[in-house]
């Protein structure tokens, strides 16, 4: 199935139903007075939000959806049908702005959550509403109500805890696929990740968290290098960003810190609030380096990067698991003191983890 996470629709409510002028008119009833009924609600348009549904590729060709209209009122006191609604489902996280200011309308955050993006019109009133001692004979009626129609931006931004960041042929995706049940396309060649993953880590019973892995951000993104900006969005959403530099790059004229500041560089330029959130520093495919220089490199690499001593710092191999256990213990650590609004209490440096420089 194709990621599609943007998408545009017009949704279009059914306007209501007309009342009607009507008199019961019976043989030995010489006086029968009006029946006129009323007019049926029209149909209108809801979004449900689904966690069965991840992307919204349902919306990429059918983008106008029209409800009926109610049925006009009849005789005999009798009232036109109310049109069935239409409702719109879509995945967990997806924000519906308006397409003309951009402003949010709703963001649906919880599986299940129904919203209202065009009400049906109301029904008009039947002749026999307006029967009084003095106009025993009423010959009014009210026409139904028009429905509402709305031009709307749908954008997808995936729910996650912790987002993977980093430059193409990094490991993220190898990283997501070694610690959570996700099952990316893993490659030698950049930008095998096209589309985000997400994944769910176990740390223990009751203990997990969600991990999201998009396609790697290059210098010059701003200005359409690359896959662009289009993809980070689905970082917004997450508490912890995972900043993960390869220590062992193919090119040997490739400068890991040099890049490392411009994908930070390139965070800020999209958002400010985004770049700001916790972000740690993860060093991957330490079993690629010599086992004799190895160490050397990666003190030198640390000091290079300028790591504050509390700055979050953890030396790891995807491929063969190195590493990892203290990272999921420590990211868990977070999240649960992150509940309790106490995320400044949490001590990142384990046992088994290198002592922060």
């Amino acid at each position: 199935m194709k990621f599609v996470d943007e998408a545009r629709i017009e949704v279009i409510a059914g306007n209501g139903g007309n009342g009607v002028v009507s008199f019961r008119r019976e043989k030995y009833i010489p006086f029968g007075g009006p029946d006129g009924g009323d007019g049926g609600r029209g149909g209108s348009v809801f979004a449900l939000a689904d966690r069965n549904i991840n992307t919204l590729v349902d919306f990429r060709f059918a983008r106008k959806f029209v409800a009926r209209n109610g049925e006009n009122g009849r005789g005999s006191d009798q009232y036109g049908a109310a049109a069935d609604d239409i409702i719109l489902r879509m995945p967990v996280g997806t924000q519906i702005k308006d397409l003309h200011t951009g402003a949010i309308r709703f963001d649906l955050t919880v599986h299940g959550e129904m919203v209202c993006l065009a009400k049906g019109g109301d029904g008009g009133m039947g002749n026999l509403h307006f029967k009084t001692s003095t106009n025993r004979a009423p010959r009014k009626a009210t026409k139904g109500w028009p429905g509402e129609s709305s031009e709307l931006m749908l954008e997808l931004k995936v729910l996650a805890d912790v987002g993977l960041l980093g430059l193409p042929n990094a490991g993220k995706s190898t990283l997501i696929a070694s610690v959570s049940n996700a099952r990316p396309k893993i490659a030698d060649y950049p930008f095998t990740t096209l589309h985000p993953n997400l994944g769910v880590v176990r740390v223990g019973p009751e203990r997990s968290f969600v991990i999201a892995d998009i396609p790697g951000l290059i210098e010059g993104a701003a200005d359409g290098a690359g896959l662009g900006h289009q993809f980070l969005r689905h970082l917004q959403r997450t508490r912890l960003l995972l900043h993960v530099i390869d220590v062992s790059p193919f090119d040997p004229e490739a400068d890991p810190v040099r890049d490392a500041k411009a994908i930070v560089k390139e965070l800020k330029r999209y958002d400010p609030e985004l770049a700001a959130k916790d972000r740690w520093v993860v060093l991957n495919k330490t079993d690629m380096l010599d086992a004799e220089t190895g160490r050397k490199q990666l003190d030198a690499l640390r000091k290079r990067l300028r790591l504050a001593r509390s700055s979050p710092c953890f030396e790891i191999s995807a491929l063969t698991g190195e590493g990892l256990k203290p990272l999921l213990f420590a990211i868990m650590a977070f999240m649960e003191a992150k509940n309790e609004n106490s995320a400044e209490e949490v001590d990142v440096r384990f046992r088994d983890s290198e002592p922060l420089p």
